[in-house]
């Protein structure tokens, strides 16, 4: 894990705030606040801490916190790490808005294959619309917001969803949200159960996790390389969210440092050896 990420890079997008607002239809969203300051960061220079705080509220959910408790650890993780750009990780590319229609694939949010660019677009901007206007493929979008405007600039190389991911109307729902966070810890706490039955040889325990942990569908991660110090990997992830599935996917099929979930207390942790399965001397003396 350290080496294959030692030079690589990808920037991402954060506010210092974010609220929950009910929208008209019921459904919660979280958001920036009115006040709140823009930046970028490098998601990939601590991969082990965004995956294993994305993690620990997924085991929140599980263990069904009240959703004020979890209401306020997500809005504490968007604060970190910016929200999880669900707009452009949903459909089958993030160039979405090149296209004439929205093409989804498969996915346990919105059961429709193909959507109208502005339908879609109210799916992440329930109380004001982007100023956007399409015809066929084209397209155009504005703004005279200061800081939507840098990162639209800062992004400018990336697919325009991106940058609109960034407006201070977007938001993500509350129930999507915790849909995610969950499925990964599930992702994860079903590696470590597959690994615990697999010394016991029971085939249909095994075929049943193996069925079980189909991949979140969607548009997949790209990348380049830079010539900085050093030739640099660039990855072109357009969402959070696909930059914390793929660093989980990495993290968990690591050989020598992989991310465990702890035999004892089931807190995720990276192992300091492939065979290590608790994360401290005191969880081990529980065993």
């Amino acid at each position: 894990m350290r080496d294959l990420f030692a030079h690589t890079s990808a920037h991402w997008g954060r506010y210092s705030e974010y609220k929950w607002k009910t929208a008209p239809d019921g459904n919660c969203y979280l958001l920036p606040t009115e006040k709140a300051k823009p930046s970028v960061y490098d998601p990939m220079k601590d991969p082990h801490t965004l995956v294993i705080d994305a993690l620990e509220i997924g085991m929140m959910l599980f263990r069904r916190e009240p959703e004020a408790t979890m209401k306020q650890s997500i809005r504490a993780f968007a604060g970190k790490y910016g929200l999880l750009g669900i707009m452009t990780a949903l459909p089958t590319t993030a160039e979405f808005i090149d296209y004439e229609k929205v093409y989804l694939p498969k996915n346990p949010f919105l059961r429709k294959e193909t959507m109208e660019t502005t339908e879609y677009f109210r799916q992440f901007f329930p109380f004001i619309q982007p100023d956007f206007r399409k015809k066929g493929v084209e397209s155009v979008w504005q703004t005279e917001d200061k800081y939507e405007i840098a990162f639209a600039m800062t992004f400018q190389s990336d697919p325009q969803a991106k940058a609109m991911s960034f407006m201070r109307n977007y938001g993500e729902r509350y129930d999507w949200l915790c849909k995610l966070f969950k499925d990964w810890a599930f992702l994860a706490l079903t590696t470590r159960f597959y690994m615990d039955d697999k010394k016991r040889d029971n085939p249909d325990t095994l075929a049943l996790y193996r069925k079980g942990i189909s991949a979140f569908e969607g548009n997949a991660p790209t990348y380049h390389i830079e010539l900085r110090d050093k030739p640099t990997l660039i990855w072109d992830f357009h969402s959070l969210l696909l930059d914390i599935r793929f660093l989980l996917s990495i993290m968990l099929t690591d050989d020598h440092t992989p991310l465990r979930m702890c035999r004892h207390c089931y807190k995720p942790f990276i192992a300091s050896k492939p065979d290590e399965e608790y994360c401290s001397e005191e969880c081990r003396n529980q065993k």
